[in-house]
């Protein structure tokens, strides 16, 4: 593996969430509608809407698995057969770095990472749990913001990016969170890629309806990045006779083959098609921990339909998607022919650290570069996902 001569930035982080992270800031009226703890057949649960919320299996954290324990795993290496629970291996104790800031910036120093994006690792699957009551999506997620500004900070030290949660339920509510987060320094808000589902009506991202809050983002230069979890499409597996709900580490294999391409496809499919780009030239979408196996897909419909109908868009959607998005792919995908289609300079590392899942040393993203020169490693590796964290004027 080649040697480095700067330090890298790192595209996706996680902390696992402190046990106060959704509650410490609810207004009390609320807390019965968004999320508690309580002891379920002795053990402590996650309790969201009133019912046990499995997203997670532990949701304490506490114990947790070891980073990159599931590397082999997600590569398709598992020749011996070995149920994802013998894969994880013994867990340990949570570290100090995965809930406190700076404990974190000294491992980070470790790993010779600069700076990262860090994103939730329970919140991203919250959303979904809190529908359909729309008020209590906006309630849950403004207290969970206030946490995260208080305990990592949105551009801590310029080097600790946490992102901050948004949701479009309630257009008003969406548009004054905006406000709070870029008052109080946020570089990039986290979404998640889905259809925006309130009670009897369903609109996509793009929806014009939805531009006073897309123009303040254009306006301010702010990133999104549209980040993986449940994301809703657990109907669709029902719909095919699978389970409707979604947890962590437990697909089945229709569901892991289908399922995760499926959001990030539909999502910024809809954000070319449906005008959002156009309308807001200046903003940047990332797609972060969702791989890139979607993207040849996507790049092909999109050449297809515009040479069946060129009228229908503004211009050729391929450039439309490569002059706004950014992808992190999966470590180990054809991160080579990814290149190949929108270039290296649209390409963010991710190491996913410390989840199970992810990388167990952020720099082995470097194993995957071979055959990149170093300029276009030195854009993969740092000077993209760096870039996403300065406001764009």
């Amino acid at each position: 593996m080649r040697q480095l001569d700067f330090e890298i930035f790192d595209g996706d982080n996680h902390y696992y969430e402190a046990e106060d992270a959704f509650t410490r800031h609810i207004d009390r009226s609320m807390r019965h509608r968004c999320m508690q703890w309580a002891e379920v057949n002795g053990r402590k649960s996650l309790l969201v809407a009133g019912k046990v919320n499995r997203f997670i299996p532990n949701p304490t954290f506490d114990p947790v698995a070891r980073p990159g324990c599931l590397d082999d795993y997600y590569k398709g290496k598992n020749s011996e057969g070995l149920s994802i629970r013998d894969a994880f291996g013994a867990l340990e104790p949570i570290r100090a770095e995965y809930r406190d800031r700076d404990a974190r910036i000294l491992v980070m120093d470790e790993q010779g990472v600069n700076g990262a994006l860090f994103f939730p690792t329970l919140g991203v699957g919250m959303e979904e749990a809190l529908l359909p009551d729309v008020e209590a999506v906006h309630a849950g997620f403004s207290a969970f913001n206030r946490w995260l500004e208080e305990d990592w900070g949105f551009a801590y030290k310029e080097r600790i990016f946490a992102a901050p949660y948004l949701s479009l339920l309630d257009l008003d509510k969406a548009v004054a969170e905006l406000e709070w987060v870029l008052d109080h320094d946020a570089r990039v808000i986290v979404m998640r890629p889905a259809p925006v589902r309130t009670p009897g009506a369903s609109r996509s991202l793009a929806d014009p309806y939805f531009d006073p809050f897309w123009s303040r983002v254009n306006e301010s230069g702010i990133s999104v990045a549209f980040h993986g979890g449940d994301s809703g499409y657990g109907k669709y597996m029902e719909d095919w006779g699978e389970g409707g709900s979604v947890q962590s580490f437990k697909s089945s294999p229709m569901s892991a083959v289908v399922a995760g391409s499926r959001a990030p496809f539909d999502c910024m499919c809809a954000l070319v098609v449906h005008g959002l780009f156009q309308r807001h030239p200046n903003i940047r979408a990332a797609s972060i921990e969702m791989g890139s196996n979607w993207v040849p897909w996507l790049i092909q419909s999109f050449r297809r339909a515009h040479g069946m109908n060129p009228r229908s868009f503004d211009e050729d959607p391929v450039e439309t998607f490569r002059r706004h998005v950014w992808i992190s792919p999966f470590h180990e995908d054809n991160v080579m022919g990814l290149r190949e289609l929108l270039g290296a300079d649209r390409l963010v590392m991710g190491s996913d650290w410390p989840h199970a899942e992810g990388l167990d040393a952020p720099t082995e993203y470097l194993r995957e570069l071979d055959g990149f020169t170093d300029e276009e490693v030195r854009l993969v590796m740092r000077e993209c996902g760096k870039g996403l964290t300065q406001r764009q004027h």
